[in-house]
C-alpha cells in the first residue's frame, strides 16, 4: 500500500505568495538605500565670527590716456586776382524814342480790301436743290432733271465703254465696275477713280468719264457747289 500525504504538509502549495512578499521587501530595502544620505558634522565657534567685518572690494584702477591734439591745417595761400584790360569798345545801342511831337503830321491809312476766299463745298447728289444739268436735260424740275441726267450718262457710258476688252483679259460672265466722280463750280468732271476685277477695266472706265460733256454746276442757296456723283457700270461678257 502506497503511503497518503496528508495536504496540509505540502510546503510548495504557497512558494508564489512568499516569492512575491520577498520581491517586495527586498525592492523597498534597495529604494532605501539608494536614498539614503548622510552629513559630515562640523562643529562652528560662533565665538570666532567677527559679524562687524566688512567686505572690502577692490577697485580696478584705470588710466585714461591723452591723446595730443591734431596739428593745425597750413594757410592758405592768398589768391591772385588778375586784372585783364578790354581792348575791345563795346558801342552801346540807343534805342530812339517811338513817341511823336505834336508838329509831325498823322498820316491817314487807306482801307484795306480783305478777298474773300470761296470755301469749295460738297454736296450730295440726292440732296441738292438744283441737280447739275446734263446737256438736254434743261427741262422739267429737279426730279426730272436727275432722271435725265442718270438715262444720259447711262446711254453715253454704254455706247462709248470697249466692252470686249473684258473677252481679250480672260475674263467671263458679269463684270462689274464702281466709278466716283464730281462735277466742280465750273460743271467739269473732276477726281475720276473706279475699282473693277481687272485694272485694264478700272483704266477703262476712267476714260470714258472723263469724256463726259461739261454741265450746268449745281446750285445750293444760290452758289454753285461741287456735286458727288456714283455710277455703276454693268456688262455681260459674251
Amino acid at each position: 500500500m502506497e503511503p497518503k500525504k496528508n495536504p496540509k504538509a505540502n510546503v510548495g502549495r504557497n512558494s508564489s505568495l512568499f516569492f512575491a512578499i520577498g520581491l517586495a521587501l527586498m525592492l523597498f530595502l534597495a529604494n532605501y538605500a539608494i536614498n539614503y544620505k548622510t552629513y559630515d558634522k562640523v562643529t562652528v565657534d560662533i565665538g570666532k565670527l567677527n559679524l562687524d567685518e566688512e567686505l572690502e572690494e577692490e577697485v580696478p584702477i584705470t588710466e585714461t590716456l591723452q591723446t595730443p591734439p591734431p596739428p593745425p591745417p597750413p594757410p592758405a595761400a592768398p589768391e591772385v586776382i588778375e586784372v585783364v584790360e578790354d581792348e575791345e569798345e563795346v558801342e552801346e545801342t540807343v534805342i530812339e524814342s517811338t513817341e511823336t511831337s505834336q508838329e509831325e503830321e498823322i498820316v491817314e491809312v487807306e482801307e484795306v480790301e480783305v478777298e474773300e476766299v470761296e470755301e469749295d463745298v460738297e454736296v450730295p447728289f440726292a440732296i441738292i436743290e438744283n441737280v447739275p444739268v446734263f446737256p438736254g436735260c434743261e427741262k422739267g424740275d429737279n426730279n426730272a432733271k436727275k432722271a435725265c441726267m442718270n438715262q444720259k450718262i447711262n446711254k453715253f457710258i454704254a455706247r462709248k465703254f470697249n466692252t470686249d476688252l473684258a473677252q481679250d483679259l480672260g475674263l467671263s460672265g458679269v463684270q462689274k465696275i464702281s466709278v466716283f466722280f464730281k462735277i466742280d463750280k465750273n460743271g467739269n468732271i473732276v477726281d475720276v477713280k473706279s475699282r473693277a476685277p481687272h485694272p485694264k477695266l478700272e483704266q477703262e472706265a476712267q476714260r470714258v468719264v472723263n469724256m463726259l460733256p461739261k454741265m450746268k454746276p449745281g446750285m445750293q442757296r444760290g452758289k454753285a457747289v461741287r456735286v458727288p456723283y456714283y455710277l455703276p457700270i454693268k456688262f455681260q461678257v459674251q
